[in-house]
């Protein structure tokens, strides 16, 4: 891979666009196959994520299995820029995002996924819009006040003290940034230089607008949501836990950043959903395991079902009966 001239990696079958939202705002999102049903993949939280970053690994693939996907860089990640901060107030602010890109590309449904943070905006545009969403997967992240935070934090506290600082030493070069994603990529094989490139200069560009998302988007690993109003609009108790949208979700089992009994405590609370603990993976488990990934995430969104081979090499989880989305069921 190399850079293109707008400081992108350069996949094959991974193409850059732009749209100029209703709000005025230019979002940048990275996007792969011209027909099939619509993929819309949310990246995560860190300084430099992007589309492109999160999925090159999973959106070409989908491609060519026959999806249209689309990537978006994220007010504050990536390349799009939000020069009237109409989506930099909260939470809330990002799913208006999703859900406007959603409307300025004419995707009336879609399948829908994310990544860390990309998976509790994922989770909270689900609470907000679930007409639209046709099924979902979840990578590696909070999903709102499902589980309080005090419960999280005393399970385990490692992810509030790897990242209390949401810089997290990122120090414009791009030496601080392979540092940082080795916090969420477990085998450093996998740290791409050109994407360790590309996430430079985006942080760098971003660093603006970061400052003004970073509070309320780390808040969320040291409790839950301080705004009263914006707790309100954005609660997934008793909500997320009540769709009957199918859902899936993939947890590493080798996530530094958290251990898998914090991740049994969202299971716990979401019957509806299949739970995965992928082996050997990081935070990132889409580029730690993009062979596992790419074959669970195409078959659950192809078929609606995960055949019982792929899910025993995801690491399905026994710690309840599979859900229907597992096929066959008792395999």
């Amino acid at each position: 891979m190399a850079l293109t001239d707008e400081h992108i990696v350069n996949v094959p079958g991974l193409a850059s666009r732009w749209v100029q939202l209703s709000t005025g705002a230019r979002a940048h999102y990275s996007t792969a196959g011209d027909h099939g049903p619509n993929v819309i993949l949310l990246h995560g939280g860190i300084l430099g994520g992007s589309g492109a970053a999160g999925w090159r690994l999973l959106a070409p693939y989908l491609a060519a299995n026959g999806f249209r996907v689309f990537c978006p860089d994220l007010p504050g990640f990536g390349l799009t820029r939000d020069p009237f901060d109409r989506y930099t107030y909260g939470w809330g602010g990002f799913v208006d995002f999703i859900h406007d890109f959603a409307n300025a590309l004419c995707l009336d449904k879609f399948h829908i996924g994310g990544n860390s943070m990309g998976c509790n905006n994922t989770a909270n545009y689900l609470i907000s819009h679930p007409e639209r969403v046709k099924s979902f997967f979840l990578i590696a992240g909070r999903i709102g006040d499902i589980v309080p935070g005090a419960i999280t934090k005393a399970t385990d506290n490692r992810a509030a003290e790897l990242w209390s600082d949401p810089n997290a030493g990122f120090d414009g070069t791009e030496e601080s940034m392979r540092k940082m994603m080795s916090r969420i990529i477990a085998d450093p094989t996998k740290i791409d230089p050109d994407v360790v490139a590309m996430r430079t200069y985006s942080a760098n560009l971003q660093a603006e607008t970061y400052a003004k998302v970073a509070p309320w988007i780390w808040q969320s690993l040291n409790g839950d949501i301080e705004d009263p109003n914006q707790a309100v609009q954005m609660t997934t108790k008793g909500r997320l836990d009540k769709l009957d949208i199918p859902g899936i979700y993939l947890f590493g089992a080798a996530d530094p950043n958290e251990s898998v009994e914090v991740a049994h405590l969202q299971e716990d609370v979401l019957p509806n959903v299949q739970f995965f603990y992928v082996p050997g993976a990081g935070h990132q488990v889409q580029t730690d395991k993009p062979e596992i990934v790419n074959r669970v995430v195409l078959e659950f969104f192809r078929d609606g079902v995960v055949s019982a081979e792929a899910a025993k090499i995801a690491g399905v989880s026994n710690r309840r009966a599979a859900l229907p989305v597992v096929f066959p069921r008792n395999a």
